[in-house]
């Protein structure tokens, strides 16, 4: 009975720290797994953001970029880029200066195309899980903030050149934006989805042979 009673006593006096320990480890475990499912969920509501707009956008854009051949060739994502190639082509497109010469046509075409989105755009920011993703929600915002510019026109044609430049700087903020959040989804994309991952590599709005069409069917692609 005696020693009974000292082993009953020395589990009871541990019991709390074994309480603590499983508590503690749970507790991990499941925000570890809640991490993991809002960021499914996050890059579902990016990924639908491209499918339907954002990709568009972004070739539109590049196409009225006069510099684009300078850095086209790194934004050609394949299938051998590292995460850490992934990282460096993102800290140096910080550096590059995103011009865009954009004409009275292209902001009467980019406001009826953001006219079209706008129920979209306003679903996708009305999506509290976006607010975890700081960068994706002011490319949002930017969107937004251009559109409002165009929109607040009664007519894009004849404005002054001050005027052009304003305008010109709103698209070009877009711009820089749509590029960085579409290498971090293409590096993603990568990771976890590699049959999404294929499709947006033969939509690379920077590749000019891109296309959806699979001409040949290499080894590494045989599987999607």
């Amino acid at each position: 009975m005696h020693h009974i009673l000292v082993f009953l006593v020395e589990d009871i006096a541990f019991l709390p720290i074994e309480v603590l320990l499983v508590t503690l480890i749970l507790h991990q475990l499941l925000s570890i797994m809640e991490r993991r499912s809002r960021l499914e969920k996050l890059n579902m509501v990016i990924g639908t953001f491209f499918s339907e707009m954002g990709t568009d956008l972004l070739t539109y854009f590049s196409k009225l970029d006069p510099e684009l051949e300078s850095i086209r060739s790194n934004l050609v994502v394949t299938t051998k880029w590292s995460d850490e190639e992934f990282s460096q082509v993102v800290h140096n497109q910080q550096g590059y200066s995103y011009k865009i010469d954009i004409k009275e046509h292209d902001l009467e075409h980019l406001k009826d195309s953001f006219s079209k989105e706008r129920d979209f755009l306003l679903i996708l920011i009305e999506n509290p899980t976006l607010l975890e993703h700081e960068s994706f929600t002011d490319l949002l915002l930017s969107i937004f903030h251009f559109h409002e510019e165009l929109s607040r026109r009664q007519s894009l044609k004849g404005l002054p050149q001050s005027d052009l430049t304003h305008l010109k700087v709103d698209a070009q903020r877009v711009y820089k934006q749509l590029v960085h959040e579409w290498l971090e989804y293409m590096r993603y994309l990568k990771a976890n989805y590699p049959y999404l991952f294929h499709l947006a590599m033969r939509t690379n709005p920077f590749d000019k042979a891109a296309s959806t069409v699979i001409q040949d069917k290499p080894a590494e692609i045989s599987d999607v």
